[in-house]
């Protein structure tokens, strides 16, 4: 099956920046997008950004304002997202998704098992 692994997430301060990773492994995800979402204790998954199977479509949750990119390398099983000018309500666990190019989380068929990313001031 499809196992999916984040990476890159970490204690930064105020303004810093991370890049996120996901790997996909196991069998080959034919024209999947690809997203993330992120949830911190007590409140709800939330949408980050989405990418298609070509990298060419993105779409960004209205908190983001510019900060976030989300991007694919060629070969479509790995995803990336640029975060930069992180702010301390940017705290929370990431997740990696797999599915239709979609911004709602139940819709995606694989997860990963997330990465915490902790702002400071």
């Amino acid at each position: 099956q499809v196992q999916l692994v984040e990476t890159g997430g970490g204690l930064v301060q105020a303004g810093g920046s991370l890049r996120l990773s996901c790997a996909a492994s196991g069998r080959t995800l034919n024209r999947y997008a690809m997203g993330w979402f992120r949830q911190a204790p007590g409140k709800e998954r939330e949408f980050v950004a989405t990418a298609s199977w070509t990298g060419q479509l993105t779409y960004y949750g209205d908190f983001v304002k510019g900060r976030f990119t989300i991007s694919r390398v060629t070969d479509k099983s790995t995803v990336y997202l640029h975060m930069n000018s992180l702010k301390p309500e940017d705290t929370a666990v990431y997740y990696c998704a797999a599915g239709p190019l979609t911004t709602v989380a139940s819709d995606y068929d694989y997860w990963g098992q997330g990465t915490q990313v902790t702002v400071s001031l």
